[in-house]
């Protein structure tokens, strides 16, 4: 498929979404959404596809958020339509069982910071900075923002970046846990490569019913809940009658690697 604003490359199980917009640093308009939508739409319901990778072009910025001279020419944050599964095709796509990691280089404000936290890892330069400063300009962050970093690092944490409009390193987003490492800029594609390369050894279809056990466990009432309808969840369910669920004991049992084929 051919894109504008977004460039999409797919190699050995992983699928590559970078942010084309360096001039703007990475600020989304409307037709990036679309686009984002549809490259999210391909990887999902690709069975050869078991990690996406998301990244910004430039050494700037991975994602500015919302390009807000185009908000301005629409007539307002509150006139901005967002593609079927929310900001950036991403962050209402509750239903991706499949890992996503967020590469982040330079700043990752508001729409952009909401993208990185709907991913399942967050790698980060020692010179990305993080923030939801939406407010400054007269905006809410209701891309997810709120939500995802109270339930990831604390309410008192949270409520400290999002009222004061504050920006933070990407030393002090691991500290408080919502980053997973932090590397140098050269030093970033090879932290990508390295943590899916830990991904790709396990079974995907394993992966998958991991990543939507424990989401979907943390909307359980309880973990005496949780652990008794894990069983019922449609990833679980796949996994338990997958051809890979009987490749792993057979392959140790034969002292060999498993040879997976993600059904």
């Amino acid at each position: 498929m051919s894109y504008e604003f977004i460039s999409v490359t797919t190699n050995d199980h992983i699928t590559r979404i970078t942010f084309e917009r360096p001039q703007v640093m990475n600020a989304i308009n409307k037709a990036m959404h679309a686009e984002m939508q549809e490259a999210l739409d391909a990887f999902a319901a690709d069975a050869d596809q078991y990690i996406c990778v998301l990244s910004g072009s430039g050494e700037r910025a991975f994602c500015a958020g919302s390009d807000l001279k185009a908000v301005a020419e629409s007539d307002g944050l509150n006139r901005h339509v967002y593609p079927k599964n929310g900001y950036a095709g991403l962050i209402e796509r509750f239903d991706l069982d499949k890992p996503v990691i967020a590469a982040v280089n330079g700043v990752a404000l508001g729409g952009g910071f909401e993208i990185a936290l709907a991913c399942d890892i967050i790698l980060a330069t020692d010179n990305a900075t993080f923030g939801l400063p939406e407010p400054l300009v007269g905006a809410v962050a209701i891309g997810g923002g709120m939500h995802r970093l109270s339930r990831q690092i604390g309410l008192k944490q949270a409520m400290g970046m999002i009222l004061s409009a504050e920006s933070i390193s990407a030393a002090e987003g691991h500290r408080l846990g919502f980053v997973n490492e932090v590397v140098a800029p050269d030093k970033l594609e090879e932290a990508v490569e390295r943590w899916c390369a830990l991904v790709l050894r396990s079974a995907p279809l394993a992966i998958r019913a991991s990543k939507e056990t424990v989401m979907r466990g943390l909307d359980e009432p309880s973990l005496e809940a949780a652990m008794a309808r894990q069983t019922d969840y449609p990833a679980f369910k796949t996994w338990q009658g997958a051809e890979d669920t009987l490749e792993g004991p057979k392959a140790f049992a034969e002292k060999r690697k498993p040879n997976w084929k993600g059904r």
